[in-house]
């Protein structure tokens, strides 16, 4: 049974701060000298191992990741990503699976010389009362420049943590609809409604 995380007494900080560092089983994450950290859950009305064999497929990542161009898989264990940032630019990474239990959880760490130091962990459990899977994700993260580079991230919405809730939201549209709802239409679209 997975453990909650707890705080010292008299301790306010959230579970999530940089300071805690856990992961949703209360396990601190590997290494973990990172200057920020994030967590974000959702439950999706799907099998559990469908849920994590649809994640498992890394390439299946940037359907539903807003900020991910693309990930290419490079064998089982390794994956390579090229990630939009602010003012237009990309960080790319290579990233090696660390821990993995089929239809439990995926962990994962970026390898030396990355555009940003991550790692992270995804795990999929049941849902009471057969309502699905509860995906959880933890990421802990280097942001450029540190403070300054994230808060220029989170100007320009393309901060970790508010990414995270917002892509675990599209997963579950895209794996319960079978699409994700959008607001804005496509160019195609618009060409279809002027011509």
């Amino acid at each position: 049974m997975a453990t909650t995380p707890t705080r010292e007494s008299g301790d306010d900080a959230s579970l999530s701060s940089p300071k805690q560092n856990i992961d949703v089983d209360g396990q601190e994450l590997a290494k973990t000298k990172s200057d920020a950290f994030t967590a974000a859950a959702v439950t999706i009305d799907c099998p559990r191992n469908e849920v994590f064999a649809f994640w498992r497929d890394f390439s299946n990542l940037a359907s539903f990741m807003d900020n991910v161009e693309r990930v290419e898989v490079l064998d089982s264990r390794r994956s390579h990503w090229v990630v939009k940032a602010p003012a237009g630019r990309t960080v790319e990474w290579e990233a090696v699976v660390t821990d993995e239990a089929e239809g439990q959880h995926i962990a994962w760490q970026s390898v030396e010389g990355a555009d940003i130091r991550n790692e992270g962990r995804v795990d999929f459990r049941d849902a009471q009362g057969d309502r699905g899977t509860i995906v959880t994700a933890t990421i802990a993260y280097d942001p450029p420049a540190g403070a300054v580079g994230k808060l220029i991230a989170k100007l320009f919405q393309r901060e970790p943590a508010i990414q995270a809730r917002r892509d675990l939201r599209r997963l579950k549209q895209l794996l319960e609809a079978g699409e994700i709802a959008t607001s804005a239409r496509t160019r195609a679209q618009h060409q279809q409604e002027i011509g």
